[in-house]
C-alpha cells in the first residue's frame, strides 16, 4: 500500500510516520528530510532551498517533485510508501498521481491530522534537540532534565525554522491550502482525518486499525 500522511508543520507527521513504517514494513518519503539533506549538502540547490525555508515560504511544486520521484522509480519500493509532507496543494496531489501512475502505482490512503494552531505554535516554538545525543525536548510538554550533562541547556539546539513567526506563516500557508485537497482526495474516497491532539497511543490505536483494515 501507499500512503499520505498530511497536516501542518508541527502536526506530528514524522512521529506517526516513524510508527507506520515499523509497523507496516513500509518506507517514508519526507519532504521535510529530503528538502534538509540537500541543505546540508550545501549545493546550489540547497542553498536556495534553505533561503526559501528560512523566510516561511514552501519550495516549488518541480523540485519536490523531481526528489520525490528518485524513490518512486526504485522497483524495491513498489507500493511500500508513506509520504510524509507532500503533497500540499492540488497540483502536488495531482503530480503525485501522475508520478505513481508511471510506475503502475496509486494511493491507497489518506490521513490527515487535524490540530489547531495555538497547540502547533506550542509544539514549535517549544521544540530543541540535545546535539550530543539527538533526543528532542519541548519546554512545554518535554521539558529537557535540570541535572543532566548530556542534555544541559547549552547543548539544545533550535533548527533555524523553529521560530514563532515561521510556524504561523507556515500554519496560514498550510491552511490556505489545505481545503481543496481535502476535497481532491474525498472525490476518490481516500481521506481519513485523525484527531491530532490526541496522545501518541491513542493515534496509534486509530491508525492501525484503518491501515488494518485496507490490508485485509
Amino acid at each position: 500500500m501507499n500512503l499520505v500522511i498530511f497536516g501542518p508543520p508541527g502536526a506530528g507527521k514524522g512521529t506517526q510516520s516513524d510508527f507506520i513504517v515499523k509497523k507496516f514494513k513500509l518506507f517514508q518519503i519526507s519532504t521535510g528530510e529530503l528538502l534538509r539533506s540537500e541543505i546540508k549538502n550545501k549545493s546550489e540547490l540547497g542553498i536556495n532551498i534553505s533561503t526559501t525555508m528560512n523566510s516561511g515560504q514552501l519550495v516549488s511544486d518541480e523540485i519536490v517533485g523531481n526528489l520525490i520521484k528518485k524513490f518512486v522509480s526504485n522497483i524495491k519500493y513498489k507500493n511500500r510508501f508513506i509520504f510524509d509532507g507532500f503533497p500540499r496543494n492540488i497540483l502536488q496531489a495531482e503530480n503525485l498521481n501522475h508520478i505513481l501512475k508511471q510506475y503502475d502505482q496509486k494511493i491507497s490512503l489518506v490521513l490527515k491530522l487535524s490540530v489547531s494552531l495555538e497547540l502547533i505554535k506550542k509544539r514549535i516554538s517549544g521544540r530543541s534537540v540535545c546535539s550530543l545525543c539527538g533526543k528532542i525536548y519541548n519546554e512545554f510538554f518535554n521539558p529537557a532534565p535540570i541535572n543532566s550533562d548530556c542534555c544541559a541547556s547549552k547543548y539544545l539546539q533550535k533548527r533555524s525554522d523553529d521560530t514563532l513567526d515561521i510556524a504561523v506563516k507556515r500554519y496560514q500557508t498550510y491552511e490556505k491550502n489545505i481545503e481543496p485537497l481535502i476535497n481532491f482526495y474525498k472525490k476518490f474516497n481516500l481521506l481519513k482525518v485523525i484527531n491530532g491532539e490526541a496522545t501518541i497511543p491513542e493515534i496509534n490505536d486509530e491508525i492501525s486499525y484503518l491501515l488494518e483494515s485496507i490490508k485485509g
